[in-house]
C-alpha cells in the first residue's frame, strides 16, 4: 500500500516592506523609513552651509568638509580620507593590482573611477563647466580649484615666505622650496621631485609615453597642458579678446596674464632677489636661477635646461 502524498509546504517569502507612496519593496523596515524621507521632505540640515540630507549619516560625512576631520587613515602611505569607502579605493593603489583598463591605449588603472577620467583623454569629454568663463574640465575636482581663481580666496600662507596658495596640498609642494626636500625619485636615472606630478611626467621622458593625442593631425604629448595648446591652433578659439589693444586669446590663463602688461602690475615676486613678474609662471622659471633647478631634460644626452624653451634650442644643434 502506497504511503499517503506528503503535502509540500510552500517555501515562505521573506518579509517585504511596501512604500504606500511609490510600491517600492524594502527588505527592512529601516531601510523604508530611509527612503519614505525622500516623500515627506524630511532632510538633515548643515548648520555651517545650510545643505540638506535624508540620512543623519550623510550629513555627517559632509560636515567633515568643514571640520577638515579625516578618521579613516591609509597605514601604508598616511593618507586619510572622510570615508571609509574613499580608503578602501585607495588601498587597491598599494595592492599593485590594476584590473580596469583602457580599450583605446591599454593603459590599466587600480579603480574603475580612474579609468573614466582617463578615457576623457580619448573622447574629448569634458562634462564641467565654470559658469564665470566658461572653461571646461574633464573632473570635478579640477573645477573646482579653478573657480577658485574666480573668487580670489587664498586661505593657505606660507610662514616662511607669507606666499599664499587656494590649496592645502600647494601649500605643501611649495615649502618644499624652502627645506629642499624631494621625496619623489625616478628609478630611471635618480632625479628627484618636489610633487608626484612631476615625477610621473617627466617618467614619460624615458617610458616615451605621449598619453595625449591630437585626434585631428596625431601628434601626441607629454603633457596635458601642451595637448591643450596645440588643440587651439586646430580650433582656433580666439574668445578672449583685451580691451586696451584688441589682442584675442585662446586660454582664459594667457588672456588674464596678458592683461596685466597695460594696468603695470606685476603681483608675483621673487623671494630670493626681490624682482617682479606679470605671471606666476614667468616668476617660477625666473627662481630656477637661484634654485638652480633644471626640469627640462634631454632624452638623447640627459643635459638638463631650466625652461623649455632652452631645451628646444639645444635640440635643434
Amino acid at each position: 500500500m502506497s504511503s499517503p502524498q506528503t503535502k509540500r509546504k510552500g517555501t515562505k517569502k521573506p518579509n517585504r516592506h511596501r512604500c504606500q507612496q511609490c510600491k517600492k519593496d524594502f527588505s527592512s523596515r529601516s531601510n523604508l523609513s530611509k527612503h519614505q524621507r525622500i516623500h515627506t521632505a524630511e532632510k538633515y540640515s548643515c548648520d555651517q552651509c545650510g545643505k540638506t540630507f535624508t540620512q543623519a549619516g550623510s550629513l555627517k560625512v559632509h560636515q567633515r568638509i568643514h571640520t577638515g576631520e579625516k578618521p579613516y587613515s591609509c597605514e601604508d602611505c598616511g593618507n586619510t580620507f572622510t570615508q571609509s569607502s574613499h580608503l578602501q579605493a585607495h588601498r587597491l593603489i598599494h595592492t599593485g593590482k590594476k584590473q580596469h583598463s583602457c580599450d583605446q591605449c591599454g593603459q590599466s588603472f587600480a579603480l574603475s573611477t580612474h579609468l573614466k577620467v582617463h578615457q576623457r583623454i580619448h573622447t574629448g569629454e569634458k562634462p564641467y563647466s565654470c559658469e564665470d568663463c566658461g572653461n571646461t574640465f574633464a573632473q570635478s575636482s579640477n573645477l573646482k580649484k579653478h573657480r577658485l581663481i574666480h573668487t580670489g580666496e587664498k586661505s593657505f600662507s606660507c610662514d616662511k615666505c607669507g606666499q599664499s596658495f587656494t590649496q592645502s596640498g600647494s601649500l605643501k609642494i611649495h615649502q618644499r622650496i624652502h627645506t629642499g626636500e624631494k621625496p619623489y625619485n625616478c628609478e630611471d636615472c635618480g632625479k628627484t621631485f618636489t610633487h608626484s606630478g612631476a615625477l610621473k611626467i617627466h617618467q614619460r621622458i624615458h617610458t616615451g609615453e605621449k598619453p595625449y593625442s591630437c585626434e585631428d593631425c596625431d601628434k601626441s604629448f607629454y603633457q596635458s597642458s601642451a595637448y591643450s595648446k596645440h588643440r587651439n591652433m586646430h580650433t582656433k578659439d580666439t574668445i578672449y579678446s583685451c580691451q586696451h589693444c584688441e589682442k584675442v586669446f585662446c586660454s582664459y590663463y594667457s588672456y588674464r596674464g596678458h592683461e596685466l602688461i597695460h594696468t603695470g602690475v606685476k603681483l608675483h615676486k621673487c623671494q630670493h632677489c626681490d624682482k617682479r613678474f606679470y605671471t606666476s609662471s614667468d616668476l617660477s622659471v625666473h627662481e630656477r636661477i637661484h634654485t638652480g633647478v633644471k626640469p627640462y631634460c634631454c632624452n638623447k644626452c640627459m643635459k638638463s635646461y631650466s625652461s623649455n624653451s632652452y631645451l628646444k634650442k639645444h635640440k635643434c644643434i
